[in-house]
């Protein structure tokens, strides 16, 4: 158990997208310091395989780690004078290992430095959260594969800058939301598979803290020549993250690459969310959320169906741009390690996460729930009275008018308002009688 204290959470109150989600979970303050006692506890492992760490120590080290009492509240208040929570959590780290080991404790932190601690602690959380956002994914995909099929042949107007413009069918619109989800689904495979790394270089990217604790256990002239590329290896695969080419302590891309699919992962299922919004208003209504107790609920208007599932994801869609331009910004890290700009990441990186995972979960009940008012597409259509099909009709008499005066009859005919079809038949009929008089 971790002692909290005072009960400070942050339950998701003005952030209901997230709230009670898993991945709200899974980015606690408790899981992302349980996260930093696992790089902790990966490197006193990795240590142990290429012969510089007691096995028994990184045992101890591990199972410490993962079940300690730690006191986050503690914790958080003592991070302010190092300002990361890493030396912090390292003290009560080696607090605790020394009550069970005190000869285990000598190997926490061995060679490390904050950054790679906090680094690899954040890159294992956005691998977990992403495992948990594609199974969200994988259920959206499915969803929406339903619906591209079931309403292929399902016509409805076809809008563009607001208007009715062609034809077009619900199962088109439903494959281009599917083709978004697939793109974001593609590329987070693609960041947990190979974009994520462990941080691993010591106080300034060399190495040196390591390399030197193993000339103090080989001697100084008996440390095996691979021993920096094996660690690095072996710490990766305990962590299973990536190995990363160099380290990247001000090299900052896998927390940007992060930041940007969030941004396309909550565009996508943003531009769902609006379209959802805008054919469920109540003058459309080709479109309706799934219908539950407490869903879509006024505090005023009790016959309100709002669409409230989509108003969170787009909630998270508008806010998460934002939050990943100030990730971008701390791509600008000075020197070899940076002060403030890494800083600045932990926050924003959390809140993306959380609104990418709240987004994806609640896009599982919209889409899969989704009422498709497949009548009321048809009567729409039929609104503008054949105006819709008019780029149809000024392509068909292009070869006997020419494609100014088509286009010019066609739209004549149809701001003169009724059924297009006998507008253009009266057009046709004032246009033959003028020619019949220039004959005469």
């Amino acid at each position: 158990m971790i002692h909290t204290g005072n009960d400070l959470r942050d339950t998701g109150l003005l952030s209901p997208v997230r709230a009670t989600t898993v991945v709200e979970a899974l980015t606690s303050d408790e899981v992302w310091l349980r996260a930093m006692c696992a790089a902790e506890a990966g490197l006193a492992r990795a240590q142990a395989r290429v012969g510089t760490v007691p096995a028994a120590a990184a045992d101890v080290i591990t199972r410490v780690g993962r079940d300690g009492n730690f006191d986050i509240a503690g914790i958080a208040a003592r991070s302010r004078g190092a300002a990361n929570p890493v030396v912090a959590v390292v003290e009560d780290l080696t607090a605790l290992v020394a009550a069970v080991d005190p000869a285990a404790a000598e190997y926490v932190h061995r060679g490390s430095t904050s950054q790679d601690v906090l680094d690899t602690a954040s890159c294992l959380v956005v691998a977990r959260v992403l495992v948990q956002i594609r199974q969200n994914l994988a259920m959206v995909i499915g969803a929406l594969e339903g619906l591209a099929d079931r309403h292929r042949h399902t016509v409805m107007a076809g809008r563009t800058l607001t208007q009715h413009a062609v034809p077009t069918t619900f199962g088109l619109k439903a494959a281009g939301w599917l083709h978004l989800v697939r793109e974001a689904d593609i590329r987070a495979q693609h960041l947990v598979q190979r974009g994520l790394p462990v941080q691993i270089g010591g106080a300034a990217g060399t190495m040196a803290g390591y390399l030197e604790h193993a000339r103090l256990h080989f001697g100084a002239d008996e440390v095996p020549a691979d021993y920096a590329a094996n660690l690095i290896t072996a710490y990766a695969e305990e962590m299973g993250l990536a190995e990363p080419v160099v380290p990247w302590h001000v090299l900052r891309t896998p927390i940007v690459d992060t930041a940007a699919w969030c941004v396309q992962l909550t565009g996508a299922l943003g531009k769902i969310a609006l379209d959802v919004q805008s054919l469920c208003r109540t003058e459309i209504a080709e479109l309706g959320e799934p219908v539950a107790v407490g869903k879509g609920v006024s505090s005023a208007m009790p016959q309100k169906q709002n669409p409230s599932l989509a108003t969170m994801i787009r909630s998270a869609a508008l806010q998460v741009p934002g939050l990943a331009s100030t990730l971008a910004h701390c791509m600008l890290a000075e020197d070899e390690r940076p002060a403030g700009t890494w800083h600045a990441e932990w926050q924003p990186l959390r809140e993306c996460l959380r609104l990418a995972g709240g987004a994806a979960h609640t896009a599982v009940e919209l889409i899969t729930g989704l009422r498709v008012h497949t009548d009321r597409m048809r009567a729409n259509l039929e609104i503008t009275r054949g105006a819709i099909v008019a780029e149809r009709l000024s392509a068909h008499l292009t070869p006997h008018l020419g494609k100014v005066k088509a286009m010019r009859a066609v739209a004549t005919a149809a701001g003169r308002g009724g059924e297009l079809a006998e507008a253009l038949a009266r057009e046709r009929g004032r246009g033959g009688g003028a020619r019949r008089r220039h004959t005469e």
